[in-house]
């Protein structure tokens, strides 16, 4: 799913006002987690989350695995906050 750089700009012109939906905290990328992202993903299509780690690379690499393994494309990262998005055929609120 390759998005455009005019979908990516409208998407992330709508995700400035979304509160994040999911946060990682000290136990990291965990199963259950992964699974709130999925579901959260799945009913929303486009999500925040808020990622909490000690370390740049640490954070680059869950938000990577967040992406990877949620089948979705990262939009934007920017400090801690990571916007996803995967179009749901059923909805396309953001088509």
């Amino acid at each position: 799913m390759a998005l455009s750089n005019q979908q990516k700009k409208k998407l992330k012109a709508h995700a400035h006002s979304l509160k994040p939906v999911v946060r990682l905290g000290q136990s990291g990328l965990t199963s259950n987690v992964l699974d709130e992202i999925e579901s959260a993903i799945t009913h929303h299509e486009l999500i925040k989350v808020k990622v909490s780690a000690d370390d740049r690379d640490d954070k680059k690499a869950i938000i990577q695995e967040i992406a990877d393994k949620t089948a979705s494309e990262l939009i934007q990262s920017i400090g801690f906050m990571a916007v996803f998005y995967r179009e749901n055929q059923d909805k396309k609120a953001y088509s």
